[in-house]
C-alpha cells in the first residue's frame, strides 16, 4: 500500500503537483474566490491584463469557475499565457 501512495505522489510531482494544487484550491465554491483574488496579479503577469483580469473574474465565480477549472485540467488554459521573448521566467 505504501508503494502506490509514494507512485502516486511522485506522478503528481512529475505532472506539475504545484499547478494542480493551485487549480484544486480554486475549484473550491466561495472559498476558491479569495484564492483566485490572491492569484491576480499572477494571472496578469503570466497572461497579460486583460486575459489575466478575465480568466481570474471567471474562476472567482464559484460554480463557473469550478467548471472551467475542472475542463482545463485535461484540455489545458482556455486562455493562454502570452509569449515568452525568451527571457526567463
Amino acid at each position: 500500500m505504501a508503494q502506490e501512495k509514494r507512485s502516486l505522489t511522485r506522478k503528481l510531482a512529475h505532472a506539475g503537483g504545484w499547478q494542480v494544487a493551485k487549480r484544486a484550491a480554486k475549484m473550491l465554491p466561495f472559498g476558491g474566490t479569495f484564492v483566485v483574488l490572491a492569484l491576480v496579479g499572477h494571472d496578469i503577469k503570466k497572461k497579460g491584463l486583460m486575459k489575466g483580469v478575465i480568466n481570474s473574474g471567471i474562476d472567482a465565480i464559484p460554480f463557473v469557475g469550478l467548471a472551467k477549472n475542472g475542463i482545463e485540467l485535461f484540455t489545458g488554459d482556455f486562455l493562454p499565457d502570452k509569449p515568452q521573448n525568451g527571457k526567463g521566467k
